[in-house]
């Protein structure tokens, strides 16, 4: 049984919670959760759970699932994964994925320990299909389309701008891998909503979008967190041109971030030390059970 910490307990950390309970060979070692957080009313389901406000506290983790802010990702885990625990993100700023992996590769060495990066669903399992459309059609263009949904990176990017007392960012596809970003705002008492909306439309989570910034008496009678993609390939097959691959799913944002992350924290033991892309480790390491009955099964 792999001991699984989670660290951080907001939208992704509830579910992370879930997942972890449901899976097999997995066992919840405790959270961790921010100083300020510790004196608030424990949830109803931690309440026989370890709850510690730094991972050394915690008598034994195999595995940290590191459910914060993208921000503060590599803060967090070059610390543990120096502790030799193994470290599991859903990092998404996909232009930065490639300097977390050299920072972590570093970090993992270091404490022979293991980190799975990005391990969400886009950058994630996404990535993996890409990957698959890639070498199916090698010539072509892929448009990756997200939504209608919530976007957690983007909602979470407003709400550690000051003032902004809660936010909701809407992803809205207008294809061909094109996307609308609209943007829910609840200010703080007395805050200018110039200078937050203008930090919005600069901050690099929007800056290359169309953004619209809207100010609302309450985001939470907004929020649904559903979301989807839909990612279609036109491509060539050696000589064969008009090759058209289409995958697409529609899905609670949170639930599937973590359940991937749960996942990948199965598949970090199976691997050397240093730190991994999920398109770098064996599909059926992301599986609990017999490797033959697996092949057995799916192949």
């Amino acid at each position: 049984m792999y001991k699984v910490a989670i660290v951080g307990y907001g939208n992704i950390g509830k579910y992370a919670y879930e997942a972890v309970k449901a899976a097999p060979d997995m066992e919840l070692a405790g959270v961790v959760r921010r100083p300020d957080s510790l004196g608030k009313p424990v949830p109803i389901e931690l309440k026989e759970v370890p709850i510690v406000s730094h991972i050394r506290e915690l008598k034994e983790v195999d595995v940290a699932l590191l459910c914060t802010p993208t921000r503060s990702v590599e803060e967090y885990g070059r610390d543990i994964l120096e502790l030799g625990i193994n470290t599991v993100d859903s990092f998404d700023i996909h232009e930065k994925i490639v300097a977390l992996r050299n920072s972590f590769q570093k970090s993992g060495e270091k404490g022979n320990s293991v980190a799975v990066i990005a391990a969400g669903w886009d950058p994630g399992s996404d990535s993996m299909i890409r990957s698959m459309f890639e070498f199916m059609a090698p010539k072509g263009i892929t448009y990756t389309n997200f939504g209608p949904g919530m976007s957690m990176g983007h909602s979470v990017a407003v709400k550690a701008i000051s003032g902004v007392k809660d936010a909701l960012s809407m992803t809205i596809p207008t294809g061909t891998g094109v996307h609308r970003r609209l943007v829910y705002v609840e200010l703080e008492a007395n805050v200018n909503s110039k200078v937050v909306e203008d930090t919005i439309l600069n901050d690099p989570y929007f800056i290359n979008d169309e953004t619209k910034v809207f100010f609302v008496d309450d985001v939470k009678a907004l929020i649904d967190m559903g979301h989807g993609v839909l990612m279609e390939r036109k491509g060539v097959s050696g000589d064969t041109h008009n090759q058209l691959l289409t995958f697409e799913m529609r899905i609670n944002n949170p639930a599937l971030t973590a359940q991937i992350m749960v996942a990948s924290a199965r598949a970090s033991f199976k691997q050397k030390p240093g730190a991994y892309t999920m398109i770098e480790i064996p599909i059926i390491d992301y599986l609990y059970g017999d490797r033959d009955d697996l092949i057995s099964r799916l192949v």
